[in-house]
């Protein structure tokens, strides 16, 4: 069995607590691709984490977990990161996380170079994390770029980063910014890299081996189908590909197919970073909504663009996703409401559609919204279908039938129990 979990939307929709919660049922669990330019948030018996770049099964006891091919790995922040979980109690050893050795890896020059493409942009920027994902990425396919394999073989490392220094800092002069030293960039690689030799792996090998054995894979995605390089909201997009059919290749198996895509989606719409967000709400509605679902961005702490939820741009994700069935999050947070605003469609130019548009039309779109009776009462402890109230129940089956898809797990709190199945 390979499953893949996906974003539906922009991103931040659960993803992690998702994967957290069905790793229970699985043997390996795969990060297919990114960086730490996101983060998932998982709450259980162990504590409350945040992952930027960690597959969200390193907190399942049991599970071996993979970083694969398709990953941008900052080694100072994955150390850190692993750190911190150890000193949480959590084991992270060789055998349980397992880094491809074809992973590309974020330098500090790639942050830097960031940073200052995003100050020169200023009020046109991209809304970039400024953690180095587009520069890493771009070396990648200019084949300027250090993989983790690279870090086997210390005594040759020297002059290939010396080559590739040599070309960045060319790019970080037209900044008017300084170079940076050779030696400083293989203290960084000694300092941090060799920690991580002993999990540097040919997943392609292993991950065929453990399929060979009938092995259960999950394949977990980082932020969503609208962050898409090729079919989210380009430019406004992350560096890679965060779709299900690109799993299998991501983690290192691209003859693999997928048996079951889930896709997960929030009970309403949200965003962070910039570009077109068409149901996006302002003022009070938006403030209270946010507090109400604690949004602030798991990487970076930034408040979150809120929203109803939006059927065009979910109708859209689950079509790009392949998704099979719907993991619906965060239903609790809509409690508070007597009216339940839903974006039914787009207007552009006095035009409606019910269709994801791209490019400048996307830009112009206004919404258009509906209002569906709330449930107005507590479901934070409701586990079973039958515990739902009848309007909850009605707007759960209203997305369903708009996204043509069905909703089959549906969260109510952020615990890791904290849900129930619909069938």
């Amino acid at each position: 069995m390979l499953t893949a979990v996906v974003g539906i939307n922009w991103g931040d929709e659960g993803k992690g607590r998702m994967v957290d919660l069905l790793s229970a049922g699985y043997d390996v669990i795969c990060r297919y691709q990114g960086g730490n330019n996101a983060g998932h948030t998982v709450i259980n018996e162990k504590g409350k984490f945040i992952l930027n770049l960690l597959p969200s099964g390193i907190l399942r006891d049991g599970t071996v977990n993979v970083m694969g091919v398709g990953m941008v790995i900052d080694i100072e922040h994955l150390f850190h990161e692993i750190k911190t979980l150890c000193e949480k109690g959590v084991s992270i050893t060789p055998q349980n996380l397992k880094i491809s050795d074809k992973a590309f890896i974020c330098l500090p020059y790639h942050k830097k170079q960031d940073i200052l493409e995003e100050d020169r942009l200023a009020d046109k920027k991209y809304g970039s994390t400024r953690r180095g994902i587009a520069p890493v990425y771009g070396d990648k396919y200019m084949k300027k770029g250090l993989r983790m394999s690279d870090l086997l073989d210390f005594g040759t490392l020297k002059a290939k980063t010396a080559g590739i220094l040599e070309w960045k800092n060319l790019t970080l002069k037209g900044y008017a910014s300084d170079k940076m030293n050779i030696d400083e960039i293989m203290k960084w690689l000694h300092d941090f890299g060799s920690r991580l030799i002993p999990h540097i792996t040919d997943t392609t090998e292993y991950l065929s081996q453990a399929v060979a054995a009938d092995k259960k894979l999950l394949f977990e995605a980082q932020l969503g189908a609208l962050r898409d390089i090729d079919y989210g909201i380009y430019p406004y997009t992350t560096s890679s590909q965060t779709l299900a059919a690109y799993a299998p290749i991501g983690a290192g198996i691209p003859g693999a197919k997928l048996d079951r895509t889930v896709g997960v989606m929030k009970a309403y719409s949200s965003c962070v970073g910039e570009g077109p967000f068409v149901s996006e709400m302002f003022g009070d509605e938006a403030a209270v909504l946010r507090e109400a679902g604690s949004e602030y961005g798991a990487a970076t702490g930034r408040p979150r663009r809120v929203g109803g939820f939006d059927i065009p741009a979910s109708r859209y994700g689950v079509q790009a996703q392949g998704a099979d069935e719907l993991a619906l999050t965060k239903l609790d947070v809509l409690s508070y409401l007597d009216k339940i605003p839903v974006c039914t469609a787009y207007e552009t130019n006095g035009i409606r559609t019910d269709r994801f548009p791209a490019g400048d039309q996307l830009t112009r779109a206004t919404p258009v919204y509906e209002y569906l009776e709330g449930f107005k009462t507590d479901i934070s402890k409701c586990r079973k279908p039958e515990e739902l109230p009848d309007a909850a129940v009605k707007y759960i089956r209203f997305i369903e039938d708009a996204v043509s898809c069905p909703v089959r797990y549906v969260s109510v709190g952020a615990g890791r129990d904290d849900y129930l199945t619909l069938y």
